[in-house]
């Protein structure tokens, strides 16, 4: 068998972006992955696929809102090279809130100014924000709109990589479990198991996430919804064949264990102020996942040089904002970007620069990638 040039560990939404984009470079590429091919078992397959820069900006640093602009113009360049179309919409978030958690607005406003991101914000109301979303009605007086933030179907980009993955001819090993012991031979290795690297990272944490899949064909939606609200947001992202997703994210626990009667009531009553109409929706599914993040919610690389091993974790909740980012920063460091050269030999040139682009190998190297 061929020695790969890279071996991924991991296939979730990061693993398997990195493997097809290092593929479409050039390179040699196995990926394994201990669920199947359909994502099933990734933090990104109980998701919203939301690309909001300007939204998270409110409660994460300036490098998540730099890196988040940065995919933003990246995902539709990669979704256009995929083998078949997956849905995808722009038509920005809308941040409303009902009028006892005005306070909350204006702290979200606050913080988006300290930002620089005001820029980015337009106040509607009245008739405005009526035509621009029909379904909220009359219920809220005014919100905030943010253009252009956009998201993806979660779980058909990742069966849709997949498949790219397989045209590309990368040698994929789903239901495939390796141990820290075990790493495949390759060139270079890029650990992306997230939660299932935890010895690896001594203060990684998990972050539970909850959402419900609704059937609402009657209710047209085009921008993403966010409820601002100090204990209860929710989101509401509009999805196709009228299909939405509603969820609530960073409860700080690692249960993987159902949705609790608890968690479904205050989910579905946040959705339910802001949309009354959903009494009629009918629920697809309920589901959970835990999300690995850092102390500082932050996403770190660590290089290990002995083993040729870069670890890559701590994406949070900013999965589907992150990624495209860090698979460029990535293939950078490995030299597989479009920049460099035939001569240039990727595992060495990598070698050649390590001390200079990595801390010393205790250490961790965060978000300014």
């Amino acid at each position: 068998m061929t020695r790969q040039d890279i071996a991924v560990v991991g296939g979730g939404l990061l693993g398997r972006c990195l493997a097809w984009r290092a593929s479409k470079a050039g390179a040699r590429v196995a990926l394994y992955d201990a669920a199947g091919s359909q994502g099933e078992g990734s933090a990104a397959w109980v998701a919203a696929g939301m690309i909001a820069p300007t939204s998270e900006a409110v409660d994460a640093g300036p490098q998540i809102e730099s890196m988040g602009r940065r995919s933003l113009s990246l995902w539709p360049q990669w979704l256009a090279e995929l083998p078949v179309p997956v849905f995808y919409r722009n038509d920005g978030s809308l941040l409303l809130w009902h009028r006892e958690d005005a306070g909350e607005a204006v702290r979200v406003q606050k913080v988006l100014a300290s930002r620089h991101a005001e820029g980015h914000l337009k106040h509607v109301e009245g008739a405005e924000l009526g035509e621009l979303e029909t379904a909220l009605g009359t219920r809220f007086p005014r919100a905030l709109y943010i253009a252009g933030e956009a998201q993806v179907d979660n779980r058909a980009l990742l069966q849709a990589v997949a498949m790219a993955l397989s045209q590309n001819k990368v040698e994929c090993h789903w239901e495939t479990f390796v141990p820290d012991a075990e790493f495949p031979d390759a060139g270079f290795v890029v650990d992306c198991r997230g939660m299932g690297a935890r010895r690896n990272w001594p203060q990684l944490r998990g972050v539970r996430g909850e959402i419900v899949r609704l059937h609402a064909p009657e209710i047209e939606l085009h921008c993403m919804l966010r409820l601002l609200h100090p204990r209860y947001p929710v989101y509401i992202i509009p999805r196709a064949e009228g299909r939405l997703v509603v969820g609530a994210t960073s409860l700080e626990s690692d249960d993987h264990s159902n949705v609790s009667v608890r968690g479904a009531l205050e989910l579905l009553t946040s959705a339910y102020s802001v949309l009354p109409s959903l009494a009629e929706a009918r629920i697809l599914e309920f589901n959970t996942q835990v999300r690995p993040a850092l102390p500082d919610n932050a996403p770190a690389i660590h290089l290990d040089r002995q083993r040729s091993v870069l670890h890559i974790n701590g994406l949070y909740r900013h999965g589907f904002l992150l990624t495209p980012t860090i698979v460029e920063n990535v293939l950078a460091l490995l030299s597989l970007n479009k920049q460099s050269t035939e001569a240039d030999c990727w595992p060495c040139l990598l070698d050649s620069r390590s001390e200079v682009i990595f801390a010393p190998v205790e250490d961790e190297v965060h978000a300014c990638l």
